[in-house]
């Protein structure tokens, strides 16, 4: 009874559309035959046949109250550093993370060579990202970008944009637009890469005559890629504890956008001895339900919010790489 129920919701949240009498869908046809010689009939095929993505809709909703909602319901779970890592830094995914590692350690150390990123990293963020693959997404992209591009909501701009990148880079890799599943927002493969990305960053490493973030391979080394080109400095640290007095840290303005020469920071020092890391820092606060844990970040902490612009995200990479450094 359970899964015809479950079969029915599924149904009833799906519906599908012909896009091609859509205004936008219109000017997005003719700018893609104008600007990069698509066929109009190839487009208009595409399109003829969408199922509306209802959940990616309401989370990117320009309706104040589902904002509001949908801030509830944390997308992406946010809450208490505690409720974050919970379930981010887990005893199985640093199992998994040594299994990933060793069932590639000779992508990762010839990625490692080329690239200068630790290999703890690159498989910490394919880790937190799609569980080493295990989990890559549940929607249509091409479906979910055609939604969120033609429906309206708060970026409708940027997912035009997404849905572009993605028709063009079906084309150059050759793969059908209409097969790849993949997060709310469009993100692809193992790394979950936004289309945007994907085309800047691939990298085919395998040497197969494409890139595809469907496999370790070219995912390994496109991670390494896109650390390395947003500014990423081989050999230096990444973050550490430090110590401050009180439970609620309120002294200086935290977060990864801010830096502070340390002379500045009265009252801070790392908690584990000499840190030598001179450049300046961040300070990261972690909200925990009892107190607040306070962190030195430095440029490489701050590179791993380009990938995604939280510091509860690049943080739970840092520890992740780090017990997955250990004993590989």
């Amino acid at each position: 009874m359970k899964t015809i129920i479950l079969i029915l919701i599924f149904i009833l949240s799906v519906e599908a559309k012909d896009y091609n009498n859509n205004q936008k869908t219109i000017a997005f046809i003719e700018m893609m035959e104008k600007q990069h010689n698509y066929k109009r009939t190839y487009l208009q095929k595409l399109f003829s046949d969408v199922s509306v993505q209802k959940t990616p809709l309401r989370i990117f909703s320009k309706n104040k109250k589902q904002k509001s909602l949908n801030e509830k319901r944390n997308y992406p779970v946010h809450g208490t550093w505690d409720r974050y890592v919970k379930y981010k830094v887990t005893n199985k995914r640093v199992q998994q993370g040594k299994s990933f590692l060793n069932k590639y350690r000779s992508t990762f150390q010839q990625v490692e060579k080329k690239y200068g990123i630790p290999s703890e990293y690159i498989a910490a963020i394919i880790g937190i990202e799609s569980v080493y693959g295990g989990n890559v997404g549940k929607y249509p992209v091409f479906d979910t970008l055609a939604t969120l591009a033609f429906e309206e909501n708060r970026r409708s701009k940027f997912f035009t944009q997404e849905l572009e990148k993605f028709i063009r880079l079906s084309y150059k890799q050759k793969f059908n637009p209409k097969k790849i599943k993949g997060s709310y927002a469009g993100a692809i493969g193992l790394g979950q890469f936004m289309p945007s990305s994907y085309e800047a960053y691939g990298i085919d490493f395998n040497q197969d005559g494409k890139v595809s973030l469907q496999h370790p391979h070219d995912t390994i080394a496109s991670i390494a890629n896109y650390l390395k080109e947003n500014g990423w400095k081989k050999g230096e640290e990444v973050a550490t504890r430090v110590s401050y007095e009180g439970k609620r840290f309120e002294k200086y303005k935290t977060g990864y956008n801010t830096k502070y020469h340390r002379k500045e920071l009265s009252g801070i020092r790392p908690k584990h001895g000499k840190w030598d890391y001179f450049d300046k820092v961040r300070l990261i606060k972690l909200s925990k339900k009892s107190y607040d844990e306070l962190w030195y970040a430095t440029k490489n902490f701050y590179v791993i919010t380009r990938y995604n612009h939280s510091a509860y995200y690049a943080m739970a990479v840092h520890q992740l790489a780090e017990k997955l450094n250990k004993n590989i």
